[in-house]
Order: C-alpha cells, then sequence, then structure tokens
C-alpha cells in the first residue's frame, strides 16, 4: 500500500527557494516515504521521535537535510511539517 505524501504551506515555500539540484535530491527521498515510512522498513534513514507527545519521524537525506513528518495510517498519507538543514535541526530538537 502507498502513501500519498503532502507538503506544509511553509515546506513548499521553503523548497522553491533551493537550487535545481537539491530540489531534486529531496524529492527524490521524499518519494521513498510513499512506500516505506515507518523506521526500520525499505530504504532510508527513519527515526520516530520524542516531540511534543505526538508521534513525529524524521530522515535523514544524506548529511545535509532533515525531513520531519507525521504518518496519518487511515488516509494513507504522509504529512511534512518542516525540512532543515541537519545543523539547524540538531539546534532546534537536540538529536
Amino acid at each position: 500500500m502507498t502513501y500519498k505524501v503532502k507538503l506544509a504551506e511553509a515546506v513548499y515555500q521553503d523548497i522553491r527557494l533551493l537550487d535545481k539540484k537539491t530540489i531534486s535530491i529531496i524529492k527524490k527521498n521524499l518519494r521513498k516515504l510513499e512506500y516505506n515510512p515507518y523506521p526500520g522498513r525499505g530504504i532510508g534513514n527513519k527515526e520516530k521521535l520524542p516531540i511534543g507527545g505526538r508521534e513525529r519521524y524524521r530522515m535523514h537525506i544524506g548529511h545535509t537535510w532533515t525531513v520531519f513528518y507525521s504518518i496519518l495510517e487511515d488516509k494513507k498519507e504522509i504529512r511534512i511539517s518542516e525540512i532543515l538543514h541537519i545543523d539547524d535541526a540538531h539546534k532546534r530538537y537536540g538529536f
């Protein structure tokens, strides 16, 4: 079963400001979530996170970007809430 990946409007606006190569790399990696959004399955460095009492996940894209997302199993959706440079992600969340 595949999932639909949806980006928050702010994420979409931020991505548009990046160079074409970076956008391509991010899109390619977000597509991986369509088939395997959970940690321990499929491709990608994914982890479940203890943020704000909700089930949130993160996926590293190389050593440069971190994607934060939620899985809505009943709707088969992946909601991307943030895409941060890995250094900014570590500063903000401490991991």
